[in-house]
């Protein structure tokens, strides 16, 4: 199955226009109960998120998949279809796109055919802004991803296999003069406890993934320098669209997390005082932090002029940055935190 016609730039997306690349922005210890505290409940959650937008051609067909467990009729009867939801590039909005998918080797493909149209989709603008996306397959399998467009010849020997499989992908290319992208969505499974009782738990799930994330970006740009130092100077400069896609989506979940917690954290101070100054300094850290995290991104602006050995240093230095402020946070908050329950109870009745 072929992409989807219905998606092609003229849909009425604002972020209908090339994005640049965004610079800005998924132990316990015991402690003597207070009484006064003990039916504490954490606030709201500070960025109330609006339902995606979803083009009224593609209303039907997004319906259809959410009520039958991925199978849809009609035309796509019979193929591979997910549900991409990726953030606008200039709005900020959600988008939710129907995309035919291809699996390779265990890989998950999408193309960005358009429909033979001589510019990319708007959802392929958007998740080069913002790589996090969220991803509805068959079965209700919904989960988070990084979205890698596929480079060099990486790209070419997979668009030859979905073309192998799918006809219609090679008529697109002859079509235009463009490239069409290949997109691997990489599952970003969320560590940490299986099961989240309360907030100490959801606060160990988020720091395991922002952990797991330096990690999976140095290994990243590790072997990108052990492969540019082995191919000598005939290797382009600069670095690549994986370790980018990675460190910006880390970078983006790094600095919603902060920004979320600046909101919550008084809150919480307000109903537990002896949280005060922990709170004070771990937002006082935050900004530490997210000038860290400033310059690491404004490194990526340009990946042919970038210099990875200073990537490397700047990724070096919000680490260690990083790290220290996380452990702080656990042992500070850790222990009140488990003693609120998440998800929240809802209003009595």
């Amino acid at each position: 199955m072929t992409e989807n016609d219905q998606n092609k730039p003229n849909n009425e997306n604002p972020d209908d226009e090339t994005a640049a690349v965004a610079t800005t922005g998924g132990g316990r210890a015991d402690r003597e109960e207070r009484p006064e505290e003990a039916d504490r409940t954490p606030a709201p959650a500070p960025h109330p998120r609006p339902e995606p937008v979803v083009s009224p051609w593609n209303e039907p067909v997004v319906e259809e998949f959410r009520a039958n467990g991925g199978r849809v009729g009609g035309v796509f009867e019979g193929g591979d279809l997910l549900l991409l939801t990726t953030t606008g590039a200039r709005s900020g909005r959600e988008y939710t796109t129907p995309l035919g998918f291809l699996r390779i080797d265990g890989h998950v493909y999408v193309v960005g055919s358009a429909g033979g149209s001589p510019r990319n989709p708007d959802w392929y603008r958007n998740l080069i802004a913002h790589p996090m996306v969220l991803v509805e397959m068959p079965n209700d399998d919904s989960h988070e991803a990084v979205a890698v467009p596929l480079e060099g010849e990486e790209r070419d020997r997979a668009f030859q296999e979905i073309v192998r499989r799918e006809p219609g992908f090679g008529e697109y290319q002859e079509q235009v003069e463009r490239r069409l992208p290949v997109v691997e969505l990489q599952r970003s499974d969320v560590s940490g406890p299986a099961e989240v009782d309360n907030l100490a738990d959801k606060l160990f799930q988020i720091h395991a993934w922002l952990r797991g994330q330096l990690v999976h970006v140095r290994r990243e740009a590790e072997l990108y320098l052990a492969e540019r130092e082995s191919a000598g100077a005939g290797h382009p400069v600069g670095l690549n669209l994986r370790i980018r896609q990675h460190c910006l989506a880390f970078c983006e979940s790094l600095h919603f997390h902060h920004t979320s917690e600046d909101t919550a954290f008084p809150q919480l101070a307000e109903g537990f005082p002896h949280l005060r100054e922990p709170v004070e300094r771990l937002i006082a850290e935050h900004r530490a932090v997210d000038r860290l995290r400033g310059e690491l991104e404004g490194l990526l602006t340009d990946l042919e002029t970038a210099d990875p050995v200073r990537f490397m240093a700047e990724l070096d230095r919000l680490t260690e940055e990083l790290r220290a402020h996380l452990e702080f946070e656990e042992e500070a908050l850790i222990p009140t935190l488990s003693e609120i329950p998440f998800p929240p109870p809802g209003p009595a009745r």
